[in-house]
């Protein structure tokens, strides 16, 4: 279940994260930024691919609308995307009722 997410804003990026977000599903690094610190965002665990460090999924919208599901990790208080894409139908359902039960909206 979508959470209501209030964690941290600081971000870890190297080139090899900047660049898979990039090749993968044309995501800047900003757009994951901006979709961190804008309002209704959403977060839950992702327990599957957690065995060797605790993942999480993120849920969120850039200052342009885009709706972006982030993959991340925390590595010394700050946010490590791993994996950010646009989301699916079925992540923009959810999204759309977390909003709805959050907000009354």
């Amino acid at each position: 279940m979508m959470n209501v997410w209030d964690g941290p804003t600081e971000f870890e990026w190297d080139s090899g994260n900047i660049f898979k977000a990039w090749m993968g599903h044309k995501v800047l690094p900003l757009e994951c930024e901006e979709a961190f610190t804008n309002h209704p965002r959403f977060g839950e665990n992702d327990p599957k691919h957690s065995e060797r460090e605790a993942r999480h999924f993120f849920y969120g919208r850039t200052d342009k609308g885009r709706l972006l599901t982030i993959v991340y990790t925390m590595r010394g208080g700050k946010i490590r995307v791993i994996s950010p894409r646009d989301m699916s139908q079925r992540e923009r359902a959810r999204y759309d009722a977390a909003v709805k039960r959050h907000t009354g909206v």
